[in-house]
């Protein structure tokens, strides 16, 4: 059995001040490319891991082996039936690049064993059982459905503490909205050689260190997703769209993530804007930077493939309305 499924970009955490009695919340957009495809089949016992030949990334094969191990682990226990897994890394993107590999790999790897084991479990509850979606919801609904993402957050009741998915063991939140996202809007992304995106303990301090963030800025957030971003999008109002997406960089957490970057990275969101793009952001900590353009922008691919040259990659793709594909 084959899965195929998305990568995305993580817009912006909503509430990281906690003064309503909610904290987290996000909204992301689900992409077509970069993907991550995974072959399994059931084994007699453990689990065993191979790469496609073309994957020869150490900080690749070493992330994924780790990943796929501790969520097959999971849903071994959770089913509890003996059969171990073999796996096959057919196609993969780097880690910790902001484009949410963790997610996908683990999701993909819970989805199969479930699929093996008759159920047909959704993304909030394998997230649950491999521990997964503790802060953003964003990776997990997108390999369900895809598209333009604004997940719930959750109580303060439920979680009083302000941490990274990784390091948070509280339950995925609740979808809030989910819309398409116009087929017609594309997206450049730009990853710099010379940037790394922010995990782990490093990922963790931040969190701890500048948060709780004030109100007056996570209200400002919140009306720039519910009253600019979201409406626009609805109007297919895309340099409207971009204008939201440009404020929320200087606001809440995602002011946070950018200031926290090199001037290197911070030089190429600014020359982007200089070029005509119509709003760019970072996702998540980085180090991807992004921005949506149509046939009237169309130029700045061309001028930042040559501004970037050899120090990162620069490509095209669009949204996915639709989340993961089985191939059995």
């Amino acid at each position: 059995m084959i899965i195929k499924s998305p990568s995305r970009l993580h817009m912006s955490l909503i509430d990281l001040s906690g003064a309503y009695g909610r904290i987290d919340g996000g909204i992301g957009l689900t992409l077509q490319d970069p993907n991550f495809v995974l072959f399994a089949e059931p084994s007699e016992k453990g689990i065993q891991i191979d790469f496609d030949d073309s994957i020869v990334d150490n900080r690749i094969i070493e992330d994924y082996n780790k990943k796929i191990n501790d969520a097959a682990s999971k849903m071994i226990e959770y089913y509890d039936d003996g059969r171990g897994f073999y796996f096959k890394v057919m196609k993969a993107y780097p880690p910790h690049s902001g484009l949410g590999s963790g997610t996908q790999i683990a999701l993909s790897t819970a989805k199969l064993i479930s699929e093996f084991n008759g159920d047909s479990l959704d993304s909030l509850t394998l997230s649950t059982i491999i521990g997964r979606g503790g802060t953003s919801g964003i990776g997990t609904f997108a390999f369900d459905k895809g598209g333009f993402i604004i997940d719930a957050g959750r109580s303060i009741e439920e979680k009083d503490s302000f941490l990274p998915s990784a390091a948070s063991e509280v339950r995925p939140p609740l979808l809030f909205a989910n819309y398409d996202f116009p087929e017609d809007w594309e997206i450049l992304i730009v990853i710099l050689s010379s940037a790394d995106g922010v995990s782990g303990k490093e990922e963790v301090n931040i969190f701890q260190d500048y948060c709780p963030l004030p109100k007056n800025e996570v209200l400002e957030v919140s009306h720039l997703i519910f009253m600019n971003m979201v409406p626009f999008l609805l109007e297919k109002n895309l340099p409207a769209f971009g204008t939201a997406i440009d404020k929320i960089q200087n606001l809440g957490f995602k002011k946070v993530e950018v200031e926290l970057q090199t001037d290197k990275l911070k030089n190429l969101m600014n020359k982007m804007r200089e070029l005509g793009a119509y709003g760019v952001g970072m996702s998540s900590f980085g180090p991807t930077v992004y921005t949506i353009f149509d046939k009237n922008n169309k130029y700045i691919v061309d001028e930042m493939k040559e501004y970037v040259g050899d120090d990162g990659i620069v490509f095209t793709t669009k949204a996915k309305n639709s989340g993961h594909e089985i191939i059995k």
